[in-house]
């Protein structure tokens, strides 16, 4: 046994033996997560599982299983929910192993990598099932939470300043406003690096999908090509931007001309990594994870360089060349 036996685990060590009547050969942190969830590796005579622990007070586990169960039935490949203990908040999983793409982009092809990320984003996205099933919305109310993570954990607390409200109101506005114009489709929400596993059959395998919704078609496919933990240059992001705007304009999902898709692109990386800025700072400050500031400067270098091709966020650049980006060496 490889892990502290703390009270949960040994309530999960209890479920494991004596319900499910596993002889346990090993147990050992499987991965770390941006959550309150732990995940375990363990080793049985039946070869090898994930078990997520979920605390119930902080943690529900019915949408990871509902979505498993949605995915799976669109032919995306997410790990087999084998059993699940509601009350306790366990659930024993299919293993994937640890390959995840963040750690084989530096060593292998990242076109192969990600065009098979981008042909499991296409099924994804255009399986009738899944944007028919009664995910929730990423609605106007959700997008403006979401932000304001941003202005709350980053801005004031970590930074220890105010924001102009004026200025904020307005780049929140131009950003919500931009994603709710988008088509909308099944949205993983968290699709990336970290969250892809190279599988030796079936590759990519997808976790970490319990918080999906239905929302903007372009939030996904920024996700993946500007990615919180690994950059790319500019023109293969485009490349890889442009070809699959193509395959989805020959699908009939969308009908825009690029400079739109290029816009809303642009608009929901920006939403999405001032969301990401904020929580690595409350990952930080509430939750003693602190790993995640090693992020900030990436991530706040992709909303400079939006910032600086429209002309709408002008005040909230001049915002944050005068205020944040001194902090990080960072040049506007």
């Amino acid at each position: 046994m490889m892990i502290a036996e703390d009270l949960r685990t040994l309530t999960l060590l209890d479920w494991l033996e004596n319900d499910l009547l596993f002889t346990i050969e090993n147990i050992a942190p499987a991965s770390s997560d941006a959550s309150f969830r732990r995940y375990f590796r363990i080793k049985t005579a039946d070869g090898y599982f994930i078990v997520m622990d979920a605390p119930p007070e902080k943690e529900n586990i019915k949408p990871f299983i509902k979505v498993a169960e949605l995915m799976a039935n669109a032919g995306i490949n997410v790990p087999a929910v084998h059993r699940q203990n509601l009350v306790d908040g366990f659930l024993l999983l299919e293993d994937f192993g640890s390959r995840c793409f963040l750690d084989e982009l530096s060593r292998g092809d990242a076109d192969a990598l990600y065009q098979s990320a981008l042909d499991n984003l296409f099924r994804q996205q255009s399986e009738p099932s899944l944007q028919n099933c009664d995910l929730p919305r990423y609605d106007d109310a959700l997008l403006t939470r979401e932000l304001g993570v941003f202005n709350d954990w980053f801005v004031n607390q970590l930074q220890d300043i105010e924001m102009p409200a004026d200025i904020w109101q307005a780049t929140q506005a131009v950003l919500v406003a931009s994603a709710l114009e988008q088509p909308i489709c099944c949205v993983h929400r968290d699709y990336h690096s970290r969250n892809l596993m190279v599988l030796d059959h079936d590759s990519p395998g997808v976790i970490d999908f319990q918080d999906a919704v239905i929302g903007p078609i372009t939030y996904d496919l920024v996700s993946l090509l500007r990615d919180c933990y690994i950059a790319w240059p500019a023109p293969q992001v485009e490349e890889w931007r442009d070809r699959y705007f193509q395959r989805l304009q020959q699908a009939g999902l969308i009908s825009c001309a690029p400079a739109r898709f290029k816009r809303w692109f642009d608009l929901m990386g920006m939403q999405r990594h001032l969301k990401a800025i904020g929580i690595f700072s409350r990952l930080h400050l509430r939750d003693g994870k602190s790993g995640y500031l090693d992020d900030i400067p990436r991530t706040l270098g992709y909303v400079v360089t939006v910032c600086s091709n429209y002309a709408e966020l002008a005040d909230f650049k001049q915002f944050l060349k005068a205020h944040i980006l001194p902090v990080y060496g960072i040049s506007a």
